[in-house]
């Protein structure tokens, strides 16, 4: 899955950015914390376990 489409899924069900780690970007939602790795692609079980952390449902 594409990081664009995962984060755009994220802020559709109103997760927000918090900060830029040194290799992720840290995303939270009420008192749910995430990280999301700086890379193009993101593996289906990855993006799984971040919707997961923030208790949304998975984008696929």
């Amino acid at each position: 899955m594409k990081r664009s489409e995962l984060l755009k899924h994220l802020k559709k069900h109103g997760a927000l950015f918090l900060r830029e780690g040194s290799r992720h970007s840290i995303f939270f939602l009420a008192q749910r914390k995430t990280q999301i790795p700086r890379h193009t692609e993101i593996v289906d079980e990855l993006a799984r376990k971040i919707c997961k952390d923030l208790e949304i449902p998975f984008v696929r």
